[in-house]
């Protein structure tokens, strides 16, 4: 059996499980292993100086007086005592990134707007003040009161009229799998009153044991995938690959700016019908405006789903794929980019730690660091919340933090809404919105793959 990352996290996190004690009632019961893409995430913010996690937040406006924040808090802590991952925290311990449970807490907390703030500011605000410690889904309410900020809770709307809720998971709870089923479950319980003593032990018990075979599934998944074909191969695409993005300056002293800039393009949905590989060269003609020409520099994207014969728990269960956007010569054909990228799919199991050893052995210095991400999301398949039979509309929350310099997204619905956010600590928003324009561009020039 040959020697991977996954392979020796096995090993430490069995012999770590022995030692606490796994029989009933040991503290070696409650650890819970952790995927790849978790295991990213701890690691990440493990060395984020802040501390920092990933978060996926959603965002949902409501008419003024309609949530019930004790109703909601039991249906969120019911959730969490049904599904491991929303009631267990990460840690390393040992060096060792693990899961562990925690009871079903789940708080709800008002947010109120600071003078000279709107409910957006103040979720941010929120958001942005997110501690490690804790559980990994919260809840934040916010409303305007009559008389302060800017007046802006939603579009079309006047003055205090909505509040707006923001359910936050830390990313190493949630893919966007599980951000449906949180959805529904959540307005489901909340319809239905349930509490976190309306959980049956035994399906506690039951779907505690379904997330750890899921999870075990995951990293025996990763495991194969880390074959020594298949690294010689990551090693080989990712060769010249190396971060280009400048380091982060200091913020700027202005309170009133946010730390993101955006542009966006809204167009109906079958006018961007693209191929992913298309947009993945569209990420390359924006890469080479931010970076220059000469370098190869790592997008990453998502990509991945449960196991055959996983149970379909809630977690993380999508890898981050390296994409290498080369900015030297002429522009790719559009079938070879297509090509690699079904090259790379094949392999896409393969954990992203482990595709960062691979491409430092065969001699890039790339540190694992991403200029660039890129996310695709079918709004249609997302349920809207409903709590308490009135129907939340989602809205969106700009200058929010990003993890890379910067990020493209692409969300189908009605209509096609291609964004891209930018961190301005790294990038000159000018700059950015001339390659926000070369990404458009190249989306407008593009040809249809096959």
């Amino acid at each position: 059996m040959h020697s991977s990352i996954t392979g020796q996290y096995l090993t430490r996190y069995q012999r770590l499980t022995a030692e606490e004690g796994n029989g009933a009632g040991g503290h070696g019961a409650g650890l819970l292993p952790v995927t790849g893409a978790q295991r990213r995430f701890v690691l990440v913010r493990a060395m984020d100086p802040a501390g920092r996690p990933d978060t996926v937040p959603m965002f949902f406006a409501f008419p003024r007086g309609t949530v019930d924040t004790a109703r909601l808090r039991a249906a969120a802590c019911h959730l969490a005592a049904v599904h491991p991952a929303l009631r267990s925290q990460a840690f390393v311990v040992r060096g060792t990134p693990v899961l562990r449970h925690a009871a079903p807490e789940i708080p709800v907390e008002r947010v109120g707007c600071a003078p000279g703030e709107d409910v957006h500011d103040a979720l941010r605000r929120a958001v942005g003040a997110w501690s490690a410690d804790g559980p990994p889904l919260r809840l934040f309410l916010a409303r305007q009161e009559h008389g302060s900020g800017t007046g802006r809770t939603g579009e079309g709307h006047e003055d205090g009229a909505e509040e707006v809720l923001a359910i936050v998971l830390d990313h190493a709870a949630c893919d966007g799998q599980s951000l449906a089923r949180i959805v529904e479950e959540l307005g489901t319980a909340y319809r239905d009153r349930l509490g976190p003593d309306d959980a049956a032990p035994a399906d506690v018990a039951a779907e505690l044991a379904a997330y750890r075979e899921a999870v075990l599934l995951q990293l025996d998944a990763e495991h194969r995938a880390s074959s020594p074909d298949a690294l010689a191969y990551w090693g080989e695409r990712l060769r010249d690959v190396g971060e280009r993005a400048p380091k982060p300056a200091a913020r700027s002293a202005d309170t009133t700016a946010l730390p993101t800039g955006a542009a966006e393009l809204t167009l109906p949905a079958d006018q961007l019908a693209m191929p992913f590989a298309t947009l993945l060269d569209a990420c390359r003609a924006a890469a080479q405006v931010l970076y220059g020409t000469g370098h190869v520099p790592p997008i990453g994207y998502p990509w991945g789903g449960r196991p055959a014969a996983a149970a379909p728990v809630l977690g993380c269960f999508l890898n981050t794929v390296a994409f290498p956007a080369a900015t030297h010569g002429p522009r790719p054909a559009p079938e070879l980019t297509a090509t690699q990228w079904w090259d790379d799919l094949d392999r896409a199991d393969t954990p992203f730690d482990e595709v960062v050893r691979a491409a430092r052995a065969a001699g890039s210095r790339w540190s694992g660091q991403l200029d660039g991400l890129l996310t695709v999301d079918d709004a249609r398949r997302r349920p809207v919340l409903g709590l308490g039979g009135t129907t939340g509309r989602e809205v969106h929350v700009d200058g929010r933090a990003v993890r890379a310099p910067f990020a493209v997204s692409v969300v189908q619905g009605p209509e096609t809404q291609l964004r891209m956010v930018w961190d301005r600590a790294v990038l000159d928003d000018a700059a950015a919105r001339d390659a926000f324009a070369a990404l458009c561009g190249e989306l407008r020039t593009a040809q249809p793959v096959g």
